[in-house]
């Protein structure tokens, strides 16, 4: 099937590099790594510290160079982010806690601290892209520090949406309403009760064919999900970034 190109950054050649991808998932709590072969399959065990939220970027480059010194070679990097980034540059990071992540140009950053060619999307547009199948309208749906969400049409990711930014119910966003700190206060049977109302309301928006629901807080969801929505497993926000570069393999 076809997936998108993500280009983060040109400034170093991508012929004959080492095809192994070096995957990173920022996420609101941790930092996670893995090395990747060509097709997407994990070759070493993942490693992870947890996230100083808080912390400048520059700081939290300087930990995922130091958390991946004793991985095996790679020769490309590709990274989700908890957030909207454009052309490498990040936009938005709503759970990172620092104002200086607004206009940090991340890819540039870690090309330079990590020495190889690096491309960078939201972490839910990464998940999906290891765990749609190609066939219609698919939504991925994170549940995690946060709430993200991803938007494919027959395999081609469509422009982000930072829909968790949006309204949801009582005054209160998807992200407030969602994220892990809301469902430690009301316990994760009334989070659990939003979660269902949040993909009725997703279905009713996007219309899509299929809903894959990830993220490290997925695996609480107890009962029957509808038809037409589907748990994946958390490590598919690590799988997802061989996809990046779905047009350079080796």
């Amino acid at each position: 099937m076809n997936r998108p190109t993500l280009v983060a950054c040109h400034a170093m050649p991508t012929t004959q590099l080492n095809p192994n991808t070096l995957a990173i998932d920022v996420g609101g709590s941790g930092l996670k790594a893995a090395v990747l072969d060509v097709d997407g399959a994990m070759i070493t065990d993942r490693v992870r510290i947890d996230t100083p939220t808080g912390a400048p970027p520059e700081a939290v480059v300087a930990l995922l160079a130091e958390l991946v010194r004793d991985l095996p070679d790679y020769g490309r990097v590709g990274v989700g982010f908890p957030g909207m980034v454009r052309d490498g540059v990040v936009r938005t990071a709503p759970n990172l806690g620092h104002a200086g992540w607004r206009g940090f140009p991340l890819a540039a950053a870690l090309q330079e601290a990590l020495g190889q060619p690096v491309r960078i999307a939201n972490d839910a547009d990464v998940q999906g892209l290891a765990v749609i199948t190609g066939k219609g309208l698919e939504m991925v749906v994170t549940l995690g520090t946060g709430f993200g969400t991803g938007l494919y049409d027959h395999g081609r990711l469509c422009p982000h949406l930072e829909i968790s930014h949006q309204p949801f119910r009582k005054g209160e966003t998807y992200d407030q309403q969602l994220g892990d700190a809301a469902r430690r206060q009301v316990g994760t049977r009334k989070w659990q009760k939003r979660v269902v109302r949040a993909i009725d309301n997703l279905r009713n928006l996007v219309g899509f064919d299929r809903l894959f629901v990830g993220g490290g807080n997925s695996k609480k969801l107890t009962g029957d999900l509808p038809d037409d929505v589907t748990l994946v497993d958390n490590s598919a926000g690590i799988r997802g970034a061989v996809h990046l570069w779905r047009d350079e393999r080796g």
